[in-house]
């Protein structure tokens, strides 16, 4: 099977190497949140005309107050993809550690540098010789959860060396007390923010860097005049203000990711990690099991570094719930 199906979210290529499966397609192959943030249709203004400064502020403000974060230690941009790619532009370490296994272009974007990539599950205890440490936090695809404590530590010692400490927190919506963020700004910290995961709404292409303002006005200078688009920046500012949904989607996601645990346990898949939008799960012969669901419609995550484990999104309604239940009892 082409590797370009490891990745999330190609389920045009899905459709078209299994075209006798089921349909629709029951698609959990990315982590994100199958009851995405009720939206607006876009002003006229925010189609017509180039994103105003008032509304990247305004988006701004909602972001800060949202996360606790210093204002200005962040900077918006489309989605946190691009920021991954650009920050061996920005910054050039001689080593980089980065931890595995985690989200994917982490590492390809930085083995295709100048760097010394050195790949370890325990990546902060490289804190006194790497110049970069760069992990996910909640960790995709395991939802392993690094303490403040421990990650402040790791970044205090890098700084003293002029070292950085890169954390990827895609998924630290679902928990608040997770991020870094009221630390936006520190020496030697980098920290990554994704909009779409937590929202549901990963078309909008919004994210976030925070860090100190000298690598803030190196994605400046690459992120050009208007990095976010005016349909964006009205989203963002309305979805990071309404602290209410916030709350009751956190209490949702956790209560729905309990019931898919009950079902992958029933089918003797385990142990279960991950976060609330995505579970993490260990069987005999991953890749088999994969194929299995995909003939029946459904898109899962596999790795091409093991054959013991896959990752499984949060089904959206009891239907696809109940379809993936009755899947797993054909495949498993």
């Amino acid at each position: 099977m082409s590797d370009d199906l490891l990745h999330g979210g190609s389920l045009d290529r899905m459709r078209a190497a299994f075209p006798d499966a089921s349909e629709p397609w029951l698609d959990l192959s990315t982590g994100i949140n199958p009851w995405p943030y009720p939206v607006e249709p876009a002003s006229a203004d925010a189609l017509h005309h180039l994103p105003t400064r008032e509304a990247y502020t305004r988006c701004l403000a909602a972001m800060t107050k949202a996360l606790g974060a210093p204002a200005e230690s962040i900077r918006l941009s489309p989605g946190s993809e691009l920021l991954i790619r650009l920050l061996p532009k920005i910054i050039s370490p001689e080593k980089t550690v980065v931890l595995s296994p985690s989200y994917g272009d982490h590492q390809q974007v930085w083995n295709a540098s100048s760097t010394i990539v050195i790949e370890s599950a325990d990546a902060l205890t490289h804190a006194d010789t790497a110049d970069a440490i760069v992990l996910c936090n909640p960790n995709n695809p395991d939802g392993r959860v690094f303490s403040l404590d421990e990650l402040e530590m790791a970044r205090a010692r890098l700084a003293r060396r002029g070292g950085w400490l890169i954390v990827d927190e895609a998924y630290a919506d679902l928990n608040p007390g997770f991020s870094l963020a009221p630390c936006g700004g520190a020496p030697g910290l980098i920290i990554l923010r994704s909009f779409g995961k937590f929202f549901g709404l990963a078309g909008v292409r919004l994210g976030a860097v925070m860090a100190p303002m000298d690598i803030l006005d190196a994605f400046d200078q690459l992120l050009g005049v208007w990095p976010v688009s005016g349909n964006a920046l009205e989203i963002g500012a309305v979805a990071y203000s309404d602290m209410d949904w916030q709350a009751d989607m956190r209490r949702r996601l956790s209560e729905r990711r309990k019931r898919l645990d009950e079902i992958l346990s029933a089918h003797r898949l385990g142990p279960v990690q991950g976060t609330d939008l995505f579970r993490y799960v260990t069987c005999e012969d991953a890749h088999t099991l994969w194929r299995g669901l995909a003939q029946q419609g459904i898109y899962v995550r596999r790795f091409a570094w093991s054959n013991r484990h896959l990752r499984i999104g949060l089904p959206g309604s009891d239907s696809d719930e109940a379809r993936l239940n009755a899947a797993l009892s054909l495949s498993v």
